[in-house]
């Protein structure tokens, strides 16, 4: 299942303003209440999850111009679809892949009007779920892979609170699986 993608739900501008502010105070409470905050450092991207996870979500992201296919691990997959909270040690991924372009530079679309991904993979953003870590974040944490399986060198994780702490819900992921 594919959708496009839009930031007409207010991960915008005016979230990244507050964001500075909520940075500082996320920063006061981790020192002074010994909450774990995590960082990109403790989670992992996971060997052969495109075999082990299943992809259950493509995106095509017309704004960054990438396709961005959603994987899930099989235990959170099950409960997910049970209708249940998504448990302790749920991870999910995100691959960006570029999309093929033809002779003039124009995006290719397939006969639904998809957009066609490379089969190269171009980011790999990973969000996991440790009920050790901090509430702030409904217990997420995110971390930011290159295409050869390394983290990506002086990564920036404000758009990953910012957006996914914007939302009201308790659970700050926004795929829906099938």
């Amino acid at each position: 299942m594919r959708f496009p993608l839009s930031y007409a739900d207010g991960c915008g501008g005016e979230m990244m303003r507050g964001f500075a502010y909520g940075l500082i105070a996320i920063s006061l409470l981790a020192w002074t209440d010994g909450t774990s905050y995590a960082g990109p450092d403790e989670v992992s991207l996971p060997e052969k999850y495109q075999e082990k996870f299943l992809n259950y979500l493509d995106v095509d992201h017309l704004g960054r111009k990438r396709v961005r296919k959603m994987y899930v691990n099989p235990e959170a997959h099950s409960a997910a679809k049970a209708g249940a909270e998504l448990p302790d040690g749920t991870v999910l991924i995100m691959e960006d892949h570029d999309p093929q372009t033809d002779a003039g530079g124009n995006l290719v679309r397939d006969p639904d009007g998809r957009l066609i991904a490379l089969e190269a993979v171009s980011n790999i953003f990973v969000m996991e779920k440790n009920t050790a870590w901090s509430t702030d974040n409904g217990h997420w944490d995110y971390a930011w892979y290159l295409p050869d399986g390394s983290p990506k060198p002086d990564a920036k994780f404000d758009g990953c609170f910012s957006c996914h702490t914007s939302r009201t819900c308790s659970q700050p992921r926004f795929s829906r699986t099938r």
